[in-house]
């Protein structure tokens, strides 16, 4: 952004990138500490930023990011033999995704299947546009309908869009690949003071609500949960060669009830006593042959 001729206002910034205007200028600092010259110029009583192109050392920005078809396709093919849930994964397309314009990426770096998709929705969040999901696949309901939406805000991985629903009056999450297309409505936003994205926690299950949990693994467990959840590995402290302990917060005992009636005899429970108790009438259940 700051590569321009004429430069970019604190504001404009601000408001593009949906952070603060002391935000964006930290951001600025940072850009002239890694060897950048960002020059300012008034005009018409505003403070524009710009970078200087003749006296920075660097090469021109735009070719630092710029990919060709070749690159832009070997990126999309590396990025896409990393497993799904990979966090490294889910950052570098976040940051891929947010430094370039859908339509000036060779290769779209999301799925090719969804690469429509989420170019609409993105579409609909950034002009703050209502939407049609057309033909959505609910699991829940078991159907296949319409939504009219107000799409807002994609998980990280771009596997889900967080929408509020016009009929049922309340914010949901879809996931994107159980949506048959995206038609871009002319109205604007008419609810975005209600819009709000609920808690995702590292079993891919949401809620406005927290949990604290607080489980010991046994080595098998650990190397399992973080297998299955690379995102939980963050939040695993080594105690011995055979012991760890997983600590952090759940938006429900769905998600690491599974996870723990399947090891049953390598994980201990130290919170919530819920889910303790949410194990044994699932255990209480169990028909046996």
């Amino acid at each position: 952004m700051l590569n321009c001729k004429y430069g970019r206002s604190l504001a404009y910034i601000s408001e593009k990138l949906n952070i603060s205007e002391r935000t964006v200028y930290r951001y600025i600092e940072t850009i002239r500490n890694v060897g950048f010259v960002v020059d300012r110029k008034d005009s018409y009583g505003k403070r524009y930023y710009f970078i200087n192109k003749e006296e920075s050392n660097y090469r021109d920005i735009s070719e630092l990011l710029h990919f060709s078809k070749e690159e832009a396709y070997i990126l999309n093919q590396a990025i896409h033999s990393i497993d799904q849930e990979n966090e490294l994964k889910i950052n570098l397309i976040k940051k891929l995704y947010s430094l370039y314009d859908f339509d000036r990426v060779a290769v779209p770096i999301i799925k090719k299947e969804n690469s429509n998709t989420v170019h609409a929705l993105s579409e609909a969040i950034n002009k703050k546009k209502q939407a049609i999901l057309a033909g959505y696949q609910s699991s829940h309901s078991g159907q296949v309908c319409d939504r009219e939406v107000e799409p807002f805000e994609f998980t990280t991985n771009f596997v889900s869009v967080w929408c509020y629903d016009l009929k049922d009056e309340g914010n949901k999450i879809f996931k994107t690949s159980r949506i048959g297309g995206v038609i871009l409505k002319q109205e604007q936003w008419q609810y975005e003071n209600q819009h709000e994205s609920a808690f995702m926690d590292v079993f891919r299950i949401s809620s406005y609500k927290k949990i604290p949990l607080k489980l010991s693994l046994s080595l098998l467990a650990m190397n399992l949960l973080t297998e299955e959840y690379p995102l939980a590995e963050k939040y695993i402290r080594k105690k011995s060669d055979n012991s760890y302990v997983f600590e952090t917060e759940v938006a429900s005992l769905a998600g690491v009830g599974r996870f723990v009636l399947g090891l049953v005899d390598e994980i201990e429970i130290h919170k919530p006593e819920s889910l303790k108790e949410y194990i044994r009438e699932k255990l209480a259940k169990v028909k046996y042959i």
